[in-house]
């Protein structure tokens, strides 16, 4: 690449990295903030129990997650490779906040996805496109706010991108360059550890080696080597964590619960709500449907077509957790990115329409764009329950560092993280939870409505009560 290239991906990625920034200091009460205390708990635990990847435990005690009582809290999803990479930084800077620093991982990874994807689409689609691409990628609101924000997903992106790019890079080389093959392995294997959903994005793989290696022995060969050093890791951990099954998560209904597939709804929500509202911000639809409809060139082949399989597939199969969260599809940035870059690339360079209607159009799309996505995106900044943050630091500097607190919010873990401390997300069967270890009440419902607060407020300490929470010490009765 030239000179200009490498300036303009470095300006960029520093576009990239400052608009992350954005609200960097939040507290983990914001959109989604259920999932993502569930992540950061798992890196805060390693700095409370030790550091063992092979034995992650969060802040739910309950039985809500898998329908077993968790004592231990366990929490055996993902392999956590992104907490373990944010436990080590925490190491060297202990005074930044581990919630601060796992955002940073997301960013590095965020940004690092984004030059492999630039690395990528400009000997295939062109530097106009991959200048273009790259840059959507960096201001998409859905992409910035999804590419700071404290979930695996973005890691685990960023794994399989580099995965795709270095078979790539091994497809330009000679037959006995079996290195890019075994790097790419490893990123596979890393991808597919953080989330399995991975697989979707690694579909354009045995094309590029069919591509390298034509029908031949090698592609075999390389197949093998490639899907042995990227599957057996993730066979590994899921053998592993069927030893802990209060700690998996029911995941069945992420395909089709409610026999939602192919229903007006799953298309309403992915199509129109999501890829067409949300990430596109309607106005991206144009570029990102003219890149799709464009005949790919012989050097981009196949590659980029796949993909767009790989991530309708995705929909398809997991067709009620893409409906259920939006977060789901932080898989489909890439591929938005490479198609919209595409897209605007043609209307910018076209010679059907006047020059002046090309870049007005190309303009308009993508202001329009950035303005209708922002306009839902901001919301997801929004702290709209600020009373569990401050009940959270106040049980945090009251309580001792052992204690099990119940801390009612309907079942949603992001006011029992702010406590600290390792305990139930839903109230009833109060004796029940008090014979597993809880110490302490917490509740941001404090008033004499709330039945079960006034219940345990005339049986116990009240340590603190107030108009916005109330802290009860369930060990001491009155």
């Amino acid at each position: 690449m030239k000179k200009t290239a490498y300036l303009l991906l470095g300006i960029i990625s520093v576009v990239a990295i400052l608009v992350r920034l954005y609200r960097l200091e939040n507290p983990i009460a914001d959109w989604h903030s259920w999932r993502q205390n569930d992540t950061a708990a798992v890196a805060r635990n390693f700095t409370k129990f030790g550091f063992d990847p092979f034995h992650p435990r969060f802040d739910d005690l309950s039985n809500i997650p898998s329908g077993r009582d968790n004592p231990m809290g366990w929490r055996m999803v993902e392999f956590p490779a992104y907490q373990s990479v944010a436990w080590g930084a925490n190491k060297l800077v202990p005074r930044v906040p581990i919630e601060i620093i796992l955002r940073f991982v997301t960013i590095a990874a965020s940004v690092g996805t984004l030059i492999l994807l630039y690395l990528l689409m400009v000997p295939t689609v062109g530097t106009l496109a991959a200048t273009i691409g790259a840059f959507v990628y960096a201001v998409l609101p859905y992409s910035i706010f999804y590419g700071r924000i404290i979930l695996p997903e973005p890691f685990m992106v960023f794994w399989a991108v580099l995965s795709v790019y270095m078979v790539y890079k091994g497809d330009k080389g000679n037959k006995g360059d079996w290195g890019k093959i075994i790097i790419a392995g490893i990123a596979a294997a890393f991808a597919l550890l953080v989330k399995p959903t991975a697989i979707f994005l690694l579909l354009p793989i045995p094309y590029l080696f069919f591509r390298r290696f034509g029908f031949s022995f090698y592609l075999i060969i390389g197949l093998l080597v490639y899907w042995i050093i990227g599957l057996l890791p993730l066979v590994w951990w899921r053998q592993w964590i069927l030893q802990y099954p209060e700690g998996i998560p029911v995941f069945t209904w992420l395909f089709n619960d409610g026999n939602i597939r192919f229903k007006g709804a799953w298309f309403y929500w992915l199509f129109a709500k999501r890829i067409g509202d949300l990430i596109l911000g309607y106005w991206g639809l144009i570029p990102f449907g003219i890149g799709i409809l464009l005949i790919p060139s012989k050097k981009e082949g196949w590659i980029f077509r796949l993909w767009a399989l790989g991530m309708l597939l995705y929909m398809i199969i997991i067709a009620r957790g893409n409906v259920q969260h939006d977060y789901y599809q932080i898989l489909l940035i890439p591929i938005v990115a490479v198609y919209a870059g595409k897209g605007f690339a043609f209307l910018l360079s076209n010679k059907i329409f006047s020059r002046a209607v090309s870049y007005l159009l190309s303009a308009g799309c993508f202001l329009l764009m950035l303005a209708f996505s922002w306009y839902t995106i901001r919301t997801y900044y929004w702290i709209n329950r600020p009373e569990i943050v401050e009940a959270g630091r106040e049980a945090d500097r009251l309580l001792p560092k052992d204690a099990r607190v119940i801390a009612p919010y309907s079942g949603d873990t992001t006011f029992l993280y702010q406590t600290n401390r390792q305990g139930w997300p839903l109230g009833f069967d109060i004796d029940d939870k008090l014979n597993m270890g809880a110490t302490h009440y917490v509740t941001v419902s404090p008033t004499d409505n709330d039945g079960e607060t006034q219940d345990l407020a005339n049986k116990y300490t009240v340590l603190v009560r107030n108009d916005r929470f109330a802290i009860i010490d369930l060990t001491k009765p009155k």
